[in-house]
This record gives structure tokens, C-alpha cells and sequence, in this order.
């Protein structure tokens, strides 16, 4: 570890928290407060918070490390948003599509999660790249 790959970790996990935020706070939180016997209610969430922190921070140094190892020396912006459709691909998609299967989750918001979850892994993708611009190997 670097002090480059402990700045890009503390940058992606930034990025990680604002974006979760955005898609499940401001953009879905309607959906989830419909389904009240499905999701923790904020009180009971509250005392075990500090696992979704230690979660985002396992992403977040779990994401820049494979993409610093696998970074190449080509133009940035797409390289990065590769990384991030495969990282959704791998992650996003069949997880929520799992959790559709085994929990009563309504169809269009496992849509809903896999779409603006994608989109911020595509976004988190970019940024990634964006701070490992210029440092591909050959």
C-alpha cells in the first residue's frame, strides 16, 4: 500500500457513502418505507450503523485495489467505466436479483435498486480511474 492507493481507498469511500446515500436515501427511501416488515426501521438500525461504515470501507479499498492492480496505460475515462459495468455485473445485478428470489421484494424496486446502483457504479468506475489516470502499465 502506497500513499497514492490510501488517498484513492479514503476518496472511494467517500464517493461510496455519497452515492448510497443518494440512491437509497433521497432516491428509494419511499420504496423501502413501504415494506416495513422487510427493512430495519431507522431505531433498529441505529445501534449496528457502524457495519454498513466498516462495509463501505471493505468496497471502497476493495474496488481501487483491483482496479489498481488491473489498470493499464490507455485513456482513463473508459477503462474506468468498464471496471464499473463489470464490477455491477458481478456485484449489483445478481445480488439484487438473489434478493428478489428469497425476499417478498417488489419488482420494480429491485429494478429501481439495479439501475441507479449500476449508474453509481459506473460513476464510482470513472472516479477510480480518474485518480489512477496516468499510471497504467504499459
Amino acid at each position: 500500500m502506497n500513499k497514492k492507493f490510501l488517498i484513492a481507498w479514503l476518496v472511494m469511500f467517500v464517493a461510496y457513502i455519497a452515492g448510497g446515500f443518494i440512491v437509497h436515501h433521497a432516491l428509494l427511501s419511499e420504496d423501502y418505507l413501504a415494506l416495513p416488515n422487510l427493512f430495519r426501521s431507522e431505531a433498529d438500525a441505529q445501534p449496528i450503523f457502524y457495519l454498513m461504515i466498516v462495509a463501505h470501507v471493505l468496497m471502497a479499498g476493495a474496488f481501487t485495489w483491483i482496479y489498481a492492480r488491473g489498470v493499464e496505460n490507455r485513456p482513463w475515462l473508459g477503462q474506468g467505466l468498464r471496471f464499473g459495468l463489470a464490477v455491477a455485473l458481478l456485484c449489483v445485478a445478481p445480488i439484487y436479483m438473489i434478493y428478489y428470489v428469497v425476499q417478498p421484494m417488489p419488482g420494480m424496486l429491485t429494478v429501481k435498486q439495479i439501475v441507479f446502483d449500476s449508474i453509481m457504479t459506473l460513476i464510482l468506475g470513472g472516479i477510480v480511474a480518474f485518480l489512477y489516470r496516468g499510471q497504467g502499465r504499459a
